[in-house]
Formats: structure tokens, sequence, C-alpha cells
């Protein structure tokens, strides 16, 4: 996968993280940079490891599959686009959380918002893609889009709601029609 690609597939796995953490800044008065920091850094710690589960997951059933894995690839990307666009447009995608900095908290929102990049990791084994590169452009682009996310719900939080997790969830989808595509013309 070229570098514009694994940027795009960074960004859309990121952006439900991002959501959160608007949502998040937005529930809290007063946010205080070592909340913003922890957030980030849970949502993208879990955001790199995910997708080398998947991978290490998909490594066995890469030739299992090997001739239907872009439609398998696709399916993930698009259910998981899906369910981020349908998430996105509920009316209470941005509803207050309490406390949404307690550690608790933070992890199942970790977890919550890094599943999608389980299954992104299952269709790079799938496609025999290398890990490396994603997986630091995915926690790296998580962590500072999270730490913005906080600051920028602060401020225009109640303009964002759920657009971009909506955003996100067209840009996965997105790449799972460019996989399919140039694997059935390619």
């Amino acid at each position: 996968m070229d570098l514009l690609g694994t940027l795009v597939i960074a960004v859309g796995l990121a952006l439900d993280a991002f959501a959160v953490a608007v949502c998040s800044g937005l529930a809290t008065p007063r946010v205080r940079v070592g909340q913003a920091a922890t957030m980030a850094a849970l949502f993208g710690g879990f955001q790199l490891a995910m997708p080398v589960v998947g991978w290490l997951a998909g490594l066995g059933l890469r030739e299992a599959i090997h001739s239907w894995d872009h439609w398998v690839a696709f399916g993930l990307l698009a259910a998981v686009g899906g369910k981020m666009v349908f998430d996105g447009c509920r009316a209470d995608s941005c509803k207050p959380r309490p406390d949404p900095f307690r550690l608790g908290t933070l992890l199942l929102l970790a977890m919550a918002t890094s599943i999608d990049a389980l299954a992104v990791g299952l269709t790079f084994s799938l496609l025999a893609a290398s890990i490396v590169l994603p997986v630091v452009a995915i926690g790296v682009v998580t962590f500072g889009l999270s730490f913005a996310g906080v600051y920028a719900g602060r401020r225009f939080g109640d303009v964002l709601g759920g657009k971009v997790e909506v955003l996100g969830g067209l840009l996965l989808v997105a790449i799972g029609v460019k996989i399919l595509v140039e694997h059935l013309t390619g």
C-alpha cells in the first residue's frame, strides 16, 4: 500500500476516536492537558495494537481465502465504514458522557473505537501488505487527532457532532471499493 493510501486509512480509522474526543471535550467544562494527553495516548495505543492483532489473526487465513480475499477486504472495510456512517448520523452521536476522562471509561472508549482497526489489520494480512508503516501511521494520527479533538470539542463540539465519524466511515468504504476495483481490474 502506498503512503497516501496508508494515510487515508489512518485518518479514516482515527476519525471515530476524534469524534469521541470531541464529545468528551464538549462534555467537560475544563479540560487539562494531562487528560487530553492520556486520552490521546490510550486511543493511539489501542489503534496501533489492534491492527497488529488482526494482522496476526489473518496470517492463518490468507492461504485459505486467497482467491476471494479482495471481497473479504471490501466487505470488512464497507461494514466498518458503514457502521461509522450510521453511528455518526444518529441524533445522539455526541451525547454527553459522565466524566469521560476516568481511566476505566477511557479504556472502554479506546477499545470501542479501535475494533475497526482490528478488521483493517485483518484486511492488511489478507492482502499480504506490510503492517509496520500502517500501524505507526494509525497510532500517530489517532494520537494527534484525539488530542486536538478534546480541545476542538470545547470550542466547536456543537457544530462538528457526528459529521466527523461519517467522514471517517466514508473514507474506509472508499478504500474498500478501491481494493475491490484494483483486484477485479488488475
